[in-house]
């Protein structure tokens, strides 16, 4: 599963999610809790937001990588060829 969780509100989650075809679930962290609990939250000057951070996730719970400040445009192939690794490993 795929979920993406920013600092941003519902609504404009909803209208990101529209212009860009995005069919990935978001959550709305606007009270910042789950960012800064998985340590993404950044001051930028007077604002709190949230860095481009990736984790990977078992289905244990377990965090198996972690991504920092990623670039969106690229990520998606770095984070595929990952869960295909993991995968691998799972089955031997």
């Amino acid at each position: 599963m795929i979920l993406g969780v920013s600092v941003d509100t519902v609504e404009s989650h909803q209208q990101w999610c529209a212009k860009d075809s995005l069919t990935f679930k978001l959550l709305a962290d606007d009270h910042k809790e789950v960012v800064a609990k998985y340590g993404s939250l950044h001051d930028y000057g007077k604002m709190q937001l949230a860095n481009r951070n990736t984790f990977l996730i078992d289905p244990h719970g377990v965090i198996r990588k972690v991504y920092v400040n990623v670039n969106p445009q690229p990520h998606s192939t770095q984070v595929l060829a990952a869960l295909a690794e993991m995968q691998k490993g799972a089955s031997e």
